[in-house]
């Protein structure tokens, strides 16, 4: 293969052994892949796994954590502009609430909107389990995924998913998975050129039907620079590197006769904005001073969004929710705040979202339980940080290469377009997307 740096299979070695319970699968083989430089990467594949043909259609979607439209038409990533040129834009496209890491990659797969899945947010306050937790478990997903429908149709699918908690929720619902390796500290995620590695690897050694990829160093990057003072010279690295992995990728679809036959879809799952260390939203000081309130609301943070839940006596629910609203919204740098009535709606978030979900204003954010919480300059999950790049690419037919659409295209529209790509019925209920294909 001629793509630079590509991983080789060479001195593959697999081992057998039982898996976790996660998605169901009882047991799976793992495999050794050397990859570039040397680098070991492994594999786990549910025993049994279909084999994928000799060719056949192929999908790849692409997720550029955290990238801003705008960043791809500024010169630092020439091979990814040059991709969504040649193939069909939604320029309009944008994330959907809570924009989040976790909900969004859901709706990717599944075409449902959280009310359905039941992942709303990165972070939910479990009043089961009575904590702040991330929803980061196979469990939380209650939705099919149109992976799970290409297993049942006998098809081979891959997940390298570069951040511990896409994993963890993702679980083992692939034939083929890639964990997470070398991960950074605090971030959580595996570089962007390991993740490569891994999806390349994966497409030469199982060639499956559709692999999910999620490359993480721009939306890291974005948040891991805590004084701001360096965060634009490392964002364009990042997303330097970031346009280079893509090539690597399409040059090997290129290089093995794959492009052809093949349907790229490209987005992110949430842009960014940044905020200065004094415009921060704390909320839990504010419901805890008020009488009606104080000790009997719970928050989870999401960075640009905060989920609030009335945990008291039901009887007192509506005045509490209320109250929680009128005290949000008075606040600096509060959007505005919308009780259960408005998510049902239009946010369509679910129970799991809580009583009040609250969006900070652009230039803003939120750190609870206190201001020392969420020091980052970098967030998302706010309306601020929903426009989002949205692209199909590859050599397929059904791809109107070229050309741009006005539609208003939103990460819940992924899944149905790899159905229709497959001729994959929809779910019992239907899409809440629609197929751009």
């Amino acid at each position: 293969m001629a793509s630079t740096g590509s991983p080789s299979a060479t001195g593959s070695t697999s081992v057998t052994g039982p898996a976790s319970v996660t998605g169901g699968v009882g047991r799976r083989s793992l495999l050794k892949v050397a990859g570039a430089g040397g680098a070991g990467l492994l594999f786990s594949s549910a025993l049994g796994a279909p084999a994928a043909a000799a060719g056949g259609r192929r999908c790849y979607v692409l997720v550029l954590d955290g990238l801003r439209p705008g960043e791809i038409s500024g010169g630092l990533m020439p091979n990814v502009r040059a991709l969504r040129d040649g193939g069909r834009s939604f320029p309009r496209a944008s994330s959907l609430p809570v924009a989040e890491t976790i909900p969004n990659h859901v709706m990717m797969m599944t075409g449902v909107r959280p009310d359905r899945s039941g992942v709303p947010a990165n972070t939910i306050y479990d009043r089961r389990l009575g904590e702040v937790r991330e929803l980061d478990r196979p469990s939380d997903l209650r939705a099919d995924t149109v992976i799970e429908q290409l297993n049942r149709t006998g098809r081979a699918t891959g997940t390298v998913l570069s951040k511990e908690y896409l994993h963890g929720i993702f679980g083992e619902r692939a034939s083929h998975r890639w964990e997470p390796q070398p991960l950074v500290p605090v971030s959580g995620h595996a570089p962007d050129q390991f993740t490569m590695d891994a999806a390349i690897s994966m497409v030469e050694e199982f060639d499956p039907h559709l692999v999910f990829v999620n490359l993480g160093d721009v939306d890291r990057v974005g948040h891991s620079d805590v004084s701001g003072t360096t965060l634009a010279l490392a964002r364009r690295a990042a997303l330097v590197s970031t346009d280079q992995q893509v090539k690597r990728f399409v040059d090997l679809l290129k290089d093995t006769g794959r492009w052809e036959r093949s349907l790229v879809v490209v987005l992110a799952d949430h842009s960014m904005d940044w905020s200065t260390p004094g415009d921060l939203i704390s909320l839990q000081p504010v419901m805890d001073a008020d009488p009606l309130l104080a000790g009997k609301v719970r928050i989870a943070q999401n960075g640009g969004a905060d989920l609030l839940y009335w945990v008291g006596g039901a009887k007192r629910r509506e005045a509490a929710v209320a109250r929680m609203r009128a005290l949000a919204e008075r606040h600096p740098g509060v959007l505005v705040a919308h009780d259960r009535a408005a998510q049902r709606s239009s946010l369509r978030l679910g129970r799991r979202a809580g009583d009040v979900v609250v969006w900070c204003r652009a230039g803003w954010r939120f750190s609870d339980p206190d201001a020392t919480a969420n020091p980052i300059p970098g967030n998302h999950g706010h309306p601020a940080s929903y426009p989002i790049p949205f692209f199909l690419a590859g050599g397929h037919r059904l791809v109107r290469a070229g050309t741009t659409s006005s539609a208003h295209a939103h990460t819940v529209d992924v899944a149905p377009t790899v159905a229709r790509f497959f001729g994959l019925d929809a779910p019992p209920g239907g899409w809440d997307g629609r197929r751009r294909i």
